[in-house]
């Protein structure tokens, strides 16, 4: 046997071993070492990617802490009411099914999990000042599939009824409400914004004709508290995928696209209520949408004012 023979075979052996070990490690019985916040993502099993990125779960991340606020530096301040609506261009990210940086799932997805888990505590919806703590029982039943019938014709003609069960789909959730203060700090001399509660909108349809019969608020959060939970996880940047947002950086850089839908006010008819909506006054969508454009530029202006006067 010739030395180049010899070297051929060595050769081929080393491929053969090195292949069967790669086949090994590549097995779909060998079990995923991290999970995420949705049942349906699946991680990847090796590296995914053209070079080393540290992983999201090994990234302690934490939110750029607000400046300290005196009540005697307050000159100014209204509370503001927002609605997101998650179809528009610039809102994309609350619609991304997500990957391991962004907790492999949606915002929604993401939130229900640490509600779940107890790291973050969620309030009920009979008003929007976290009077009530939501029970971990009425989000379950919340999420829980809703078991209805049908009558499915077989093929001979005869009518069976069956068992449906509708799931929870975070894809239902199309809008997120925005509670704020706009505060004239002088602090520092400028007008300074803080979110106070966010709120998912899940829109709701008849079981029996799957028509569209409106939308609800599932719960509300207390911003300030899950502000550290936001900060370890990622939204999407449609134009690099190189610089992400943390969800914590997207709501405090405003990044997204929003209306407003109330003011405060003393028009109320609900005690700390802070006054009706434009759509209580019974306002026509455009007629809410220019209200809101009106209540945008006054906000805007007031910094200025405060100068002038």
């Amino acid at each position: 046997m010739t030395f180049l023979n010899a070297f051929k075979i060595a050769l081929t052996s080393a491929a053969i071993l090195s292949g069967t070990s790669l086949f090994a490690q590549a097995d779909p019985a060998v079990p995923a070492t991290q999970s995420g916040v949705s049942a349906q993502w699946l991680p990847s099993r090796t590296a995914d990617g053209a070079y080393d990125r540290v992983a999201a779960k090994d990234r302690k991340r934490v939110p750029v802490p607000w400046q300290h606020i005196r009540e005697d530096d307050i000159l100014w301040k209204k509370r503001v009411w927002r609605e997101i609506n998650t179809f528009e261009k610039q809102n994309i990210a609350f619609r991304y099914a997500g990957d391991e940086h962004t907790g492999g799932g949606m915002l929604i997805e993401i939130l229900i999990d640490a509600i779940k888990k107890g790291k973050i505590v969620a309030y009920g919806t009979f008003d929007d000042r976290f009077t009530s703590v939501l029970e971990k029982e009425a989000l379950e039943e919340m999420l829980a599939g809703k078991k209805d019938t049908e009558y499915v014709t077989d093929i001979d003609g005869t009518e069976t009824m069956r068992i449906k069960v509708t799931d929870f789909k975070p894809e239902q959730i199309t809008k997120y409400r925005v509670k704020e203060d706009w505060i004239f700090d002088r602090n520092v001399g400028q007008m300074v914004v803080r979110i106070v509660g966010l709120a998912p909108v899940k829109d709701i349809y008849d079981p029996t004709t799957n028509l569209y019969r409106g939308s609800q608020a599932m719960f509300w959060l207390y911003y300030p508290d899950i502000r550290n939970l936001l900060a370890n996880y990622e939204a999407i940047n449609p134009y690099n995928d190189m610089f992400r947002p943390t969800w914590d950086e997207f709501f405090e850089s405003r990044m997204f696209a929003s209306r407003i839908t109330k003011v405060s006010n003393p028009f109320g008819l609900i005690s700390g209520g802070y006054g009706e909506s434009f759509r209580d006054h019974n306002y026509s969508e455009m007629e809410a949408l220019y209200e809101s454009k009106r209540a945008a530029e006054e906000i805007f202006n007031k910094e200025h004012d405060m100068w002038v006067y």
